[in-house]
């Protein structure tokens, strides 16, 4: 499994500009990085910068974020998934390689979940039909995340999983983000049951409490990797924690802990 540091988070502190953290991830012998929403970022010099280091972007968000949930926000959510396929790809390359993050957005107070989920799955069929033809693919990252005291509607992975299981589509895969899952105080095993890893396309890891590396807090780390191991899961493994340490010894701190 290789490991992809999100620099969003890993050398902010080190490296203010967004584009000197490639470099740093070169330095430490990464050769790509993920990050968040893309419209606010100098694409022509992430262009510049991965063609002259060879860090590729691994997943960038669509952007703006929009509710799959909420049927009158559909339309912009297939507008910021047919601009996010040509930028995926200039960052990336064709097909698997350009992925797309996608969150559920909030669950709709009144609504049952039923029908929150069915408007998930009607709106990402087509968003995984305009990835597919744009050449890039489609990533459900579930979010447990709670503002006013309203969650996300897809917030765990087996959530996650179900959805992604009914959309049936190649182009769309689960992110499956561990401390966003650990947050929702789910087993990973329960999560998945009785299914392998197949629709999982990236997996992110932080430790819970606190989202800091893996090693400082209480997940079972030596159990969870082995896990998504058994569930057949060789894809990359990313790092979107906040270090609380001096990047050098965060990295190392995280390749001993994740055995990678």
């Amino acid at each position: 499994m290789r490991l992809i540091p999100c620099i969003e988070m890993l050398y902010k502190t080190e490296h203010p500009d967004f584009i000197q953290r490639f470099h740093a991830a070169k330095a430490d012998g990464f050769d790509a990085v993920d990050t968040w929403l893309w419209r606010d970022k100098p694409i022509a010099a992430m262009a510049d910068v991965v063609a002259e280091t060879g860090v590729q972007v691994f997943s960038l968000c669509a952007d703006p974020r929009a509710s799959l949930v909420n049927s009158a926000e559909h339309a912009t959510v297939l507008g910021a998934v047919r601009d996010a396929v040509p930028v995926a790809r200039r960052l990336n390359g064709r097909g698997p390689a350009a992925r797309i993050i996608l969150a559920s957005g909030f669950g709709l107070p009144g609504q049952a979940e039923s029908d929150m989920r069915a408007n998930a799955v009607t709106v990402l069929r087509e968003a995984a039909r305009i990835a597919a033809d744009g050449g890039a693919t489609l990533l459900l990252e579930p979010v447990h995340m709670v503002i006013h005291g309203n969650l996300m509607a897809v917030r765990n992975i087996r959530q996650g999983l179900d959805i992604v299981e009914e959309v049936d589509h190649p182009a769309l895969q689960l992110l499956a983000d561990v401390y966003h899952h650990a947050v929702d105080g789910q087993a990973l095993e329960d999560a998945f049951d009785s299914r392998t890893a197949a629709l999982v396309g990236h997996v992110q890891v932080a430790d819970y409490e606190g989202r800091h590396e893996p090693g400082t807090g209480s997940l079972p780390w030596a159990a969870l990797l082995p896990l998504l191991k058994q569930r057949g899961y060789t894809g990359a493994i990313g790092l979107e924690y906040l270090p609380s340490l001096p990047h050098a010894e965060s990295l190392a701190l995280t390749r001993r802990t994740l055995g990678l």
